[in-house]
């Protein structure tokens, strides 16, 4: 269907979904609308992209499309948001120039007044020239803080106005020529790290390694295995996929969806993809503070500590000795009012932003125990459908989270949540401990292997595959007998492979996925 057509078709698919309540199947559609069938099933492909839709199976077996009743596109921003947003962003850029020019300002201001007060005390009668220890020491001075800045920027001379800065240990991946100046260090302090926002299809990469890596078919268990998404979350993020990537779902007899992308595994190369990382080699390290080295945190604090703190005593010490009056205005508001409350602030905001980062710190101390959590629930289940006891599920997420403290509320809490997903089957032991199953697993991943196969083996297309209801007598014996028995095939298949690594754990940096392209803009291979 061409992209016109398609467009002037998805109003009234969308009036058909409203009035179905935002639930319905293709034949659900096509009753309503009374458009082709082909024309509804593309519309409904590309919704689950646009919209925040996903699927399910119904009852009898068919593909459901569930949307939200409001049908809230993505990607659309009220005009009062965008406003608001601008203007945060105009103000956020405005303040970071602002308080770099008056840490810096400020700072070197009252360590020219301190001196000029501590000579203007030793030479009260000499001229005042001498306040800063005559033209030669003053020049010298001066010539070494000109040295110091001028070296400090020389240092990094392939630094791009405008480059985030990640934090320290992305700043570790850098040459010493790439390395980002001491204005970057101030932001961060202040405001924390910038933070990588990458884009969909940065963020689509290792799924699409994923999907090509298992030869073009997965199921919802996969991608959580991979995200450590909730199973909902993860069947919302299948249903966009279907869309932006052209693939095609298929039940399976027992009623399990399969989800197939034969255009990702088009390719002029004979080349193998690699399998990504699975969740519980992908943790997240703590959120930090402000990102820095405690050297660079020291500096910056330093100075603004020593601005304040001179600003503060600024009436009894450096005033008198210059004879700077408390009556004039310029001079109290200049070297008191406000750098003192510059000063403040500067200090204030990172106290502020404290209990921010500890409610994320907390968030991905949760999310970390899901992850490890999901590599043992996973090697269990796929290891002939063996069950998961809650203690030892906490010895297992203690042993490897080492570096955090786990609480054995917090594993339990997330082996229940596992089980609510999948409806596992739970049961008591002799001893107390609550056990659970999870059979759905492997079910999902027998699904998919056996789909994976068919697409190996005969090079066929999903449509020749699919798993339909519809199917007549005929056509259900002929496509058993073309399908490998799927006893046969659970039995004899070996998913260990589909678990690397579960001995460890591993970490995951936010900047990696948009390190690459950082690079490439570096080199001046893509526009920044």
């Amino acid at each position: 269907m061409s992209t016109l057509t398609l467009a002037e078709h998805q109003s009234d698919i969308l009036a058909s979904l409203r009035r179905l309540q935002g639930r319905g199947t293709v034949g659900d559609v096509v009753a309503d609308s009374g458009l082709p069938g082909d024309n509804v099933r593309s519309g409904l492909k590309v919704l689950l992209e646009s919209h925040q839709g996903h699927l399910a199976v119904s009852d009898t077996g068919e593909l459901l499309y569930e949307f939200d009743e409001k049908l809230i596109v993505r990607g659309t921003e009220p005009v009062l948001a965008r406003m608001k947003r601008t203007a945060t962003d105009v103000f956020t850029k405005g303040f970071k120039a602002t308080i770099v020019i008056m840490l810096v300002v400020y700072f070197l201001i009252f360590v020219a007044l301190v001196i000029a007060a501590l000579f203007a005390n030793k030479n009260s009668n000499s001229r005042g020239g001498g306040i800063l220890g005559g033209r030669r020491g003053g020049g010298h001075r001066h010539g070494g803080f000109g040295n110091f800045w001028l070296w400090y920027y020389i240092w990094t001379p392939r630094w791009r106005l405008g480059r985030p800065y990640y934090g320290r240990r992305w700043e570790g991946t850098l040459a010493k020529e790439d390395r980002p100046p001491f204005y970057k260090k101030v932001f961060a302090f202040v405001f924390g790290p910038d933070k990588p926002t990458p884009t969909q299809a940065q963020l689509d990469r290792s799924t699409i390694r994923l999907i090509r890596a298992r030869k073009g078919v997965i199921t919802t268990a996969e991608l959580v295995e991979h995200t450590a998404l909730t199973f909902p979350e993860a069947e919302d993020e299948m249903g966009r996929l279907l869309g932006a990537y052209d693939g095609e779902a298929a039940v399976s007899p027992d009623g399990e969806l399969v989800y197939a992308f034969p255009e990702l595994m088009l390719s002029a190369h004979d080349t193998k993809a690699r399998e990504p990382n699975p969740a519980w080699l992908r943790l997240e390290h703590k959120q930090e503070l402000t990102g820095n080295t405690a050297g660079a945190n020291a500096v910056v604090a330093g100075m603004n500590g020593f601005t304040l703190v001179a600003a503060a005593t600024s009436p009894w010490f450096i005033f008198p000795r210059l004879g700077i009056s408390l009556s004039d205005p310029v001079a109290v508001v200049g070297l008191i009012l406000i750098p003192v409350v510059f000063s403040v602030l500067f200090y204030g905001v990172p106290l502020l932003r404290m209990w921010g980062v500890t409610r994320e710190n907390k968030r991905r101390e949760k999310q970390n125990i899901r992850r490890v959590l999901l590599g043992l629930v996973y090697s269990r289940s796929l290891d002939k459908g063996r069950d998961v006891g809650a203690a030892e599920a906490y010895e297992h997420v203690v042993s490897r989270l080492k570096q955090q403290v786990v609480e054995r509320a917090a594993v339990d809490a997330a082996l229940q949540g596992l089980a609510a997903e999948l409806d596992a089957a739970v049961a008591v032991d002799d001893a107390g401990d609550t056990r659970y199953t999870f059979p759905a697993l492997r079910q999902q991943f027998t699904a998919s292997e056996t789909v994976r196969r068919k697409l190996q083996l005969e090079n066929r297309t999903l449509g020749e595959i699919v798993f339909s209801t519809s199917d007549s007598a005929a056509e259900a014996g002929e496509r058993e007998l073309a399908l490998f028995d799927r006893e046969l095939t659970e039995s004899e298949t070996d998913f260990g492979r589909y678990l690397p690594a579960l001995d460890k754990i591993g970490f995951e940096d936010d900047y990696e996925l948009v390190a690459f392209d950082e690079e490439l803009k570096q080199r001046g291979l893509i526009k920044a």
